[in-house]
C-alpha cells in the first residue's frame, strides 16, 4: 500500500472537496471512523463543518458514543470484554433508524441527534433536528464500518497495530483483540473510501488507491 503524506488542513480540504461532489444524493450520510482514544474522529469531523457551510451546505454533527446502549447490555458480560465491545456496544439499529435511514432518498430529513446519555445512563430524549436536503450528516465514532450502514462517503484513520498499542491509554488495552477483529474480520484499510494513516498524528498520510 502507498500513502501520500499530507498535512491536516489539506486533509480537511480535500475531505470538504470529496464531500462537496456528492451533490447528486439528497442527502449526504458521511463517517469519519476510528479507535476511540487513539484516534480524533471527532476532531477531523469538525474541521469539516465550517469548510462545507462556507460552499453552501447544511450539517449536521452526529456521534455514534451518543448512540450506545444502556450500560446493563453494554456491560452483560462485564466491563472489559472486547468481544462486547465489538458487538453489542453501539446500538446499530437506533443509529440507522434515528439517523441514517430519515437522510434516505425518501426520508423524512429529521435525525434525532443523540439518543443515550452514557455519563448519566439514561435517554436525553431530545427532539429532532431537520437537516435541509442537500444536506451532509458528519458522523464520528468506532467499529462503525462492516455493519451494513448506509453511508455515501465512509473515511477511515489507520493505526498499524503497533501504532495502535502505544496510542492507547494503558487502561483501554482491553480493547485490543477488538480492534485486531475488526482488522481481520472487516478490513476497514481496503473497505473504507478514504483511509488516513494516523500512526503519526502530527503527519498523517492518505492512502494513495
Amino acid at each position: 500500500m502507498q500513502y501520500r503524506p499530507i498535512s491536516f488542513e489539506r486533509l480537511a480540504d480535500e475531505l470538504t472537496e470529496r464531500v462537496t461532489d456528492l451533490r447528486e444524493t439528497t442527502w449526504a450520510r458521511v463517517a469519519v471512523d476510528g479507535a476511540a482514544c487513539a484516534t480524533d474522529t471527532a476532531g477531523l469531523a469538525d474541521a469539516l463543518v465550517d469548510r462545507l457551510r462556507v460552499r453552501g451546505r447544511e450539517v449536521l454533527r452526529v456521534s455514534a458514543r451518543d448512540f450506545l446502549r444502556p450500560a446493563s447490555l453494554r456491560f452483560e458480560r462485564g466491563r472489559h470484554d472486547p468481544d462486547a465491545r465489538y458487538d453489542d456496544w453501539l446500538d446499530v439499529g437506533a443509529l440507522r433508524r434515528e439517523v441514517l435511514d430519515p437522510l434516505a432518498p425518501d426520508g423524512t430529513g429529521l435525525v434525532l441527534p443523540a439518543l443515550w446519555d452514557t455519563a448519566r445512563d439514561r435517554a436525553l430524549r431530545l427532539p429532532r433536528t431537520p437537516l435541509p436536503r442537500g444536506g451532509v450528516l458528519l458522523l464520528d465514532g468506532e467499529l462503525l464500518l462492516g455493519r451494513g450502514l448506509p453511508l455515501e462517503l465512509t473515511v477511515h484513520l489507520w493505526l498499524s497495530a503497533p501504532a495502535l498499542e502505544r496510542r492507547l491509554p494503558e487502561h483501554a488495552h482491553w480493547a485490543l483483540p477488538a480492534y485486531a477483529r475488526y482488522e481481520h474480520e472487516v478490513a476497514p484499510a481496503r473497505s473504507a473510501d478514504v483511509v488516513v494513516r494516523t500512526d503519526r498524528p502530527d503527519h498523517p498520510a492518505v492512502l494513495v488507491s
